[in-house]
């Protein structure tokens, strides 16, 4: 639970709020926070925040298996050496 102290100024609107409101205290806190948390921009993931999901990586099959990522790896590795010479 949570206690706070208003000023009189505060105090004066959550009256006039609550009488149009027609709704306790508590409930009308919960409904102010959550329309207030929900104003704020949704965070994103880390991959959101790093460009998103690599999309050359997808293009390949399955990258789950150990021989599978050496096979691409090492023919990656190949072509390059071969465009190097």
């Amino acid at each position: 639970m949570l206690n706070i102290s208003l000023d009189e100024e505060a105090e004066k609107y959550l009256v006039e709020i609550l009488s149009q409101e027609r709704t306790s205290s508590n409930e009308l806190i919960k409904k102010l926070l959550r329309n207030h948390l929900q104003s704020f921009p949704a965070k994103k993931s880390v991959l959101e925040r790093m460009g998103g999901v690599p999309q050359h990586l997808l293009c390949v099959g399955n990258l789950s298996e150990r021989d599978t990522r050496r096979e691409i790896i090492a023919a990656r590795i190949r072509a390059s050496h071969q465009r190097e010479t």
